[in-house]
């Protein structure tokens, strides 16, 4: 059964000027219409931009609610008929994303998207093909985030930075903004969270340069909603090894010795 698309209202936007927001959302009924306004209010000087929701089978109200969104321009709604993860959720925002840069926006209030402007513009300035924005660069404070989880995340931004050469502080950011027509060349396959380490060693895979800007983060707790867990930073170091090893086969290939 294929995804249901709701309604598209984004044509005639300068794509040139055009950012698109993918929002996967699952099981999201009490927060999806808060963060769907927050994103429609961010400011974004000299820019426009079509927001592109992606309910991920969600077996709440989600769904139900974001109909009442599909009306408004620069909307676009996606319904996959069951969950598959955030990585399925991204490549189906993907196949319709109209702008000349890719934002991705988690369906929840951790990421202020007040905060695009800074971590789009390098990308639509042509200073880099993809701007990250790092909850941890330049020693920007994290309060209330779990002590365990910022290990976690540091430690799986260590790892993916040994494979890729990069020196990001914060890899598994959600906040990553990306040059539409990069994005597409990249070979995604993650279902899940290994959507990020992937999109950085695909990114490294092309010779990117990704730079990071320094954003604020208001972590949610799993009673209010936070999906992530030990079973998806395991499956991240599983696809940071993955792709590490394709990253090392791509390089051995390239120094022009045989395999």
């Amino acid at each position: 059964m294929n995804p249901v698309e709701f309604k598209s209202e984004s044509e005639g936007m300068d794509n040139e000027r055009l950012l698109s927001v993918i929002i996967p959302c699952y099981n999201e009924e009490n927060l999806i219409v808060e963060v769907v306004r927050a994103v429609s209010e961010a400011s974004l000087p000299g820019l426009e931009k079509e927001i592109i929701i992606v309910d991920d089978g969600s077996t709440d109200g989600t769904a139900e609610v974001l109909r009442s969104q599909a009306e408004k321009p620069g909307h676009k709604i996606i319904c996959s008929p069951r969950n598959r993860g955030k990585g399925y959720a991204v490549r189906l925002g993907l196949e319709q994303a109209r702008g000349k840069v890719v934002i991705i926006q988690d369906a929840d209030l951790e990421y202020s998207a007040s905060e695009y402007y800074k971590v789009v513009q390098p990308v639509f300035d042509g200073e880099v093909q993809a701007c990250y924005g790092s909850r941890f660069a330049f020693s920007y404070s994290v309060q209330g985030a779990y002590f365990f989880n910022i290990l976690a995340n540091r430690f799986l931004t260590f790892l993916s930075n040994l494979f890729t050469g990069y020196r990001l502080t914060d890899m598994e950011t959600c906040f990553k903004a990306v040059r539409r027509d990069v994005f597409l060349r990249l070979r995604l396959t993650e279902d899940r969270f290994g959507i990020e380490p992937e999109i950085t060693s695909e990114l490294a895979s092309l010779g990117c340069k990704i730079k990071e800007v320094p954003i604020s983060y208001s972590p949610r707790l799993k009673s209010e909603g936070k999906k992530i867990g030990f079973r998806d930073g395991w499956q991240s170091i599983l696809c940071i090894l993955r792709c590490g090893f394709r990253l090392g086969k791509q390089e051995f290939t390239k120094s022009g010795k045989k395999l």
